[in-house]
């Protein structure tokens, strides 16, 4: 069922793989009344805690411009040592790696594997997204302090971003760093925002990777990635209530109370830039 979903959102599944006796995982979520989330896993084992590196796609890991991964692979074996050989993969095609812990603690032997796990893979990334829970988690900082978070950013990573839920997020490069401000919305249901988020971000950055390098070009993907985001809260379920690009660029254009984000410097710089640019699809 799953893998027609896919199909039938036009997402390449030919990398997808079923187990002949493992089941595919649970998550059941349980929502709070602020639209926050508490999960339950079912996964003793399941598929893919089963992932073995002979299963690997090597020619969507070599002709992929981006490679984005979690955390959650790395819990056990065989999954952990696919998942580090598929990054080695990609990286040596001339892939970016893009890496969002997605920090789950009930999967975790305990919170302090969970932080070394994280951890272990931490400094190959080129772009690194996490949640502010995430930074506390992690560093025991404050998410709004930009030099607590600046001790998560290792030499070689091109991009972190530290999301903040409705109120945006911040974004740190080795030449500049800034906030980008959150869409108001009607909170429902925050499952999937994240992952929207992130879609969002990685559609524009891998049809044009300078955005890492060009502030303004960055700030509108960021402002497009915000709004990915928001609108997946608005309705129940992750996967149904993510958006299309039409969807989107309503959102932002719309010149109201609920789309605040309009007034946010980086709009005016992206009505200029737009016009000199090809259309970015997500």
């Amino acid at each position: 069922m799953l893998c027609d979903v896919l199909k039938d959102n036009k997402v390449e599944t030919k990398g997808i793989r079923f187990d002949s006796e493992a089941r595919t995982a649970l998550a059941f979520v349980t929502l709070r009344d602020d639209g926050e989330r508490e999960f339950m896993f079912y996964r003793n084992p399941s598929a893919d805690m089963l992932f073995q590196i002979h299963e690997l796609d090597l020619d969507i890991l070599r002709q992929s411009s981006i490679m984005h991964y979690g955390s959650i692979s790395l819990i056990t074996e065989p999954s952990r040592s696919t998942h580090l050989e598929a990054m080695r993969i990609a990286k040596e095609a001339g892939s970016l790696l893009s890496y969002d812990p997605n920090l789950r603690l009930a999967l975790w032997p305990s919170a302090a594997a969970a932080k070394e796990g994280i951890k272990s893979i931490w400094d190959q990334a080129d772009i690194i997204k996490v949640s502010d829970e995430e930074v506390i988690f992690l560093t025991g900082g404050d998410p709004k302090d930009d030099t607590n978070n600046m001790r998560m950013f290792h030499p070689l990573c091109k991009l972190m971003l530290v999301t903040e839920g409705g109120e945006g997020c911040r974004y740190y490069t080795k030449k500049f760093k800034g906030h980008v401000k959150g869409v108001k919305v009607q909170v429902v249901d925050t499952t999937g925002a994240g992952d929207a988020f992130c879609a969002g971000l990685l559609s524009q950055i891998a049809q044009d990777p300078s955005i890492m390098d060009e502030e303004k070009k960055l700030r509108y993907a960021l402002l497009f990635a915000n709004a990915c985001g928001a609108i997946t809260t608005t309705e129940r379920g992750a996967i149904p209530s993510l958006p299309d690009k039409d969807t989107v660029m309503r959102l932002i254009k719309k010149p109201n109370k609920e789309a605040v984000i309009s007034t946010d410097p980086s709009w005016q710089g992206y009505q200029r830039w737009r016009y000199r640019n090809s259309t970015t699809t997500l």
